[in-house]
């Protein structure tokens, strides 16, 4: 129990440093930067548990992504800013990097061979997928609390 705290602390204070980090990037102002860290650190501490929990890192991001949309909606509302101002710069972090170089990599190795190796094609294809479905679950799970909390008819 205690080292899953230490990892879930570990992960969410490395994953504020790159949220912070790409909202300079994108000029959002100095006062909201903390806000900015606390997202990041919030969606990828979140996501980390729900890894640990078992579910698969699809699912783990699609949760995280929607605690993040569901935070940022609230920071919005109390400093009167955007929502993607904050989630932007928090979602980055969950971007998965190492799925989509090892795709690429595979790919090049792929195409550098005589013969086509199941290996290789599994592998491309497998974190292929891995990546779009990370991609498309960081994105609807982002998109989904705004959609449901700035609709102007009721969802029932």
């Amino acid at each position: 129990m205690i080292s899953l705290i230490l990892a879930m602390l570990n992960d969410a204070v490395f994953s504020a440093i790159p949220a912070v980090g790409f909202a300079m990037v994108f000029n959002v102002p100095r006062r909201f930067l903390p806000f900015c860290a606390l997202a990041g650190a919030l969606g990828h501490g979140s996501r980390t548990l729900w890894l640990n929990v078992g579910l698969p890192i699809e699912w783990a991001t699609f949760l995280a992504a929607a605690l993040v949309g569901i935070v940022t909606i609230g920071f919005a509302k109390r400093h009167l800013a955007p929502p993607l101002m904050y989630a932007v710069a928090a979602i980055i972090p969950m971007i998965p990097g190492t799925y989509a170089f090892n795709t690429v990599i595979a790919l090049v190795q792929l195409t550098a061979q005589s013969h086509v190796s199941p290996e290789l094609t599994s592998e491309v294809i497998s974190n292929g997928l891995k990546t779009v479905f990370i991609l498309g679950a960081l994105s609807v799970g982002l998109a989904m609390p705004g959609l449901l909390y700035f609709r102007s008819r009721p969802v029932i």
